[in-house]
């Protein structure tokens, strides 16, 4: 089957990952630094290994080939949830310059595990161009979406349009809500995640009209994650292969919904790892070549 790296529902055939014991270190070093980057709570740093180790295990269950970005001083605690750091389309990959001030060492990081894979570094964005992968989703093969908000601003979906202009047919750029404010972990893929190029998981409470009726005028099929569910991250649901899924554990009602739609759903353990950090499966993963 052909490969692209532009998809987010097609079978994952490699993806990039950071384990917890190379991101969060030790009990120390999470009691140190949690407070300082916004986690709701000191992950118990034994308890972080098993769920990740455990996590890892269910990934491989489909047949991934997993590259893990090794431990690395400069990074944070944040460093596990290695989608922000990158973002990739079939020309290669493009080092992000992220919103959160202590998270700007990560895209650096990132470039030696893209170098030890052969995958060509299309651009780094710098300066006031700012982008995290979270913000980032392809719809199909050629339509892009990148949220304006806090974390991905103007000038770096400007940059990336300029980086993508041969990869991409159509560029949404939906404005994202202030919700709980600039130090807020929010992304767009806080509120959509794609489980087929014909099937969304949304939260529509904070999708903007114009963007939910471009959805639906592209013919996507929106499954809706309810308010209690929203918190704990039912709208962070990670494609592993069209309609099969990998979600947190404890969202029964989201889980119910992606079912009904047809869609094969993999739970995991995530307190930890997830719940602390506010970093689902989509977060945690940097998928890179899936097949059509």
């Amino acid at each position: 089957m052909p490969s692209t790296f532009q998809s987010e529902t097609g079978q994952i055939g490699s993806m990039l990952l950071k384990h917890a014991r190379d991101a969060f270190i030790d009990q120390a070093t999470i009691d140190e630094h949690w407070r300082r980057l916004n986690f709701l709570a000191p992950p118990d740093s034994d308890e972080a290994l098993r769920e990740y180790d455990a996590f890892a295990e269910l990934l491989a269950t489909f047949d991934i080939e997993m590259h893990f970005l090794p431990k690395n001083a400069t990074c944070s605690l944040d460093s596990i949830y290695v989608r922000d750091a990158s973002i990739v389309c079939d020309r290669g990959a493009i080092l992000c310059n992220m919103g959160k001030p202590a998270r700007r060492s990560e895209p650096a990081a990132c470039r030696s595990g893209y170098e030890r894979l052969d995958l060509p570094i299309l651009g780094t964005l710098e300066d006031d161009a700012r982008i995290e992968g979270g913000d980032l989703t392809w719809l199909d093969s050629r339509t892009l979406v990148i949220g304006e908000g806090y974390r991905s601003n103007a000038a770096g979906i400007a940059a990336v349009r300029e980086l993508m202009a041969d990869c991409v047919e159509e560029l949404l750029t939906p404005p994202l809500p202030h919700w709980h404010g600039e130090e807020d972990v929010f992304h767009l893929m806080s509120v959509l995640s794609p489980i087929d190029e014909d099937l969304l998981l949304v939260f529509s409470p904070l999708l903007s009209v114009p963007f939910r009726q471009r959805l639906l005028a592209l013919g996507k099929t929106l499954v809706e994650v309810p308010e209690e569910e929203f918190d704990s991250m039912g709208c962070n649901v990670l494609a592993v292969a069209p309609r099969t899924c990998v979600m947190l554990d404890n969202n029964p009602i989201t889980r119910k919904r992606l079912e009904q739609a047809g869609a094969e759903v993999h739970v995991y353990k995530g307190d930890e790892i997830s719940r602390k950090g506010c970093g689902g499966p989509t977060c945690l993963t940097r998928p890179l070549a899936r097949s059509l």
